[in-house]
């Protein structure tokens, strides 16, 4: 049974990937609802997997590596399309981009993939959810409210993210703190 929990969360991540290249597609072809619901579905599958793999006892080692690229994938999309847009800054995207490829390059030299700590798992969920608001679809009811408090969550996603790397980075005694 484990074992196909294991095989089902690592689809599932393979699944995510995936699913980068149609969201950017979407985008460039001003499906806004069809971009909407693929980053939803994205991040459904993220906690899906994530339970998944809890069920089993525990992810592969494969599905502990490809699971946060997944999520870098599925992030960067929707941040690039969002700066290009201008609906948040450049240089917020540059810094958070910039994060993300630091603390890959870090986890990927760690013997176990170097599971997210609470704040780093915190940090995503903040990120999807400040990305589906900012990306809610103009002709759906609320847009002007939901996309301003989408900008607004953005913010603490940042500082999430920044404070999750030094926490990653700091030298370790026998323990990484939460």
């Amino acid at each position: 049974m484990a074992s196909l929990l294991r095989s089902t969360a690592n689809g599932l991540t393979v699944a995510r990937a995936l699913v980068g290249l149609p969201l950017i597609l979407a985008f460039q072809a001003g499906w806004s609802g069809l971009a909407w619901w693929l980053l939803l579905l994205a991040g459904m599958s993220d906690a899906a997997d994530g339970w998944l793999a809890r069920r089993a006892g525990g992810g592969s080692s494969w599905g502990a590596r490809l699971d946060p690229l997944t999520d870098k994938v599925l992030i960067a999309a929707p941040l690039v399309w969002l700066a290009s847009t201008g609906a948040l800054p450049l240089w917020a995207i540059w810094l958070l981009l910039a994060r993300e490829l630091l603390i890959s390059g870090w986890r990927s030299q760690a013997k176990d993939g170097a599971p997210a700590s609470l704040v780093g798992k915190a940090k995503t969920i903040l990120q999807f959810v400040s990305l589906l608001l900012l990306l809610w679809p103009p002709l759906w009811i609320g847009h002007a409210v939901l996309v301003t408090v989408g900008w607004w969550l953005f913010w603490p996603s940042l500082l999430l993210a920044m404070t999750s790397a030094v926490a990653y980075l700091k030298p370790r005694s026998a323990s990484r703190p939460n």
